[in-house]
This record gives C-alpha cells, sequence and structure tokens, in this order.
C-alpha cells in the first residue's frame, strides 16, 4: 500500500502536517508542530514538535531538533530528540544523536555518537562512541 506510512504503529504523535517526497530538494531551515515525513533531499536545520520521519529515500543533511526521530533513509548530522530517536533497518545515521532513549532495529547502520540523558540526573550525559558492523563492510 503506497500510503502505509500513515499506519506506522510506532507513531505516537498526534496530526499529520505534511511532507516532502522525491524529486524535491530543500536548502535551509524547516519547522514543523505535528507529524512530518521527509523522503527527499534537504540540507539545513529541521525543527519539529511532534515526530519527524526520513523515510527511505530521504538523504538529509544537517541538524534534526525534535520530540521524536524515525529515520529510514540517510541522515549526517546531529539530531537532538527529547523523546527519542529510531533507526529502522534500512536507516544510515552518521554524526552525533542526542536523545533518552535510542532504538536501533537490526541492519540499520550507525557511525558516530551517542549522547545519552539520565533522566533526574540534572541533564548528566553518557557518551557511547560506536560503530555499526555493518558500517565496516
Amino acid at each position: 500500500m503506497p500510503w502505509g506510512w500513515f499506519d506506522h504503529k510506532n507513531d505516537e504523535s498526534g496530526e499529520w502536517t505534511g511532507f516532502l517526497e522525491q524529486g524535491i530538494k530543500v536548502d535551509g531551515k524547516l519547522e514543523t508542530q505535528g507529524t512530518f515525513r521527509i523522503n527527499s533531499e534537504m540540507k539545513g536545520t529541521i525543527v519539529s514538535q511532534e515526530t519527524l520521519i526520513l523515510g527511505e529515500n530521504a538523504a538529509v543533511e544537517g541538524e534534526i531538533s525534535g520530540s521524536q526521530v524515525i529515520v529510514a533513509g540517510r541522515f549526517d548530522g546531529t539530531i537532538r530528540a527529547t523523546k527519542k530517536v529510531t533507526i529502522q533497518s534500512t536507516g544510515i545515521i552518521t554524526g552525533e544523536v542526542h536523545a533518552p532513549c535510542v532504538l536501533i532495529d537490526p541492519g540499520a547502520v550507525f557511525e558516530g555518537q551517542f549522547h545519552i540523558t539520565i533522566p533526574g540526573e540534572d541533564g548528566e550525559k553518557i557518551v557511547i562512541p560506536m560503530r555499526s558492523a555493518a558500517s565496516s563492510s
């Protein structure tokens, strides 16, 4: 079903506010209030109040600041999430992830550092340098 991503079971957010599909290139800053899906090329800064989904065809470079970020495509840069970051099996991240919770599906690729915030510890963080086995081949 081509619209199957609307039925994403891990999506804990509210209302959809939009999406960018293949063939679109964006350079700059994007701000969104609800759930937003990017399945295109983008360079710049993304600020999301709810859930941001980088689809399988996404190629995003820059900074993401949001509540929940789901990566199924490529991302290079820094992600700062207040709830969680999910890297799906087709996802590739190079850079830094700052979040209290990170979920990595089998097959996902990550190279960089996780900065895990410890709840209730005055913002204390644990830094975990990591390179996935899939990225070393």
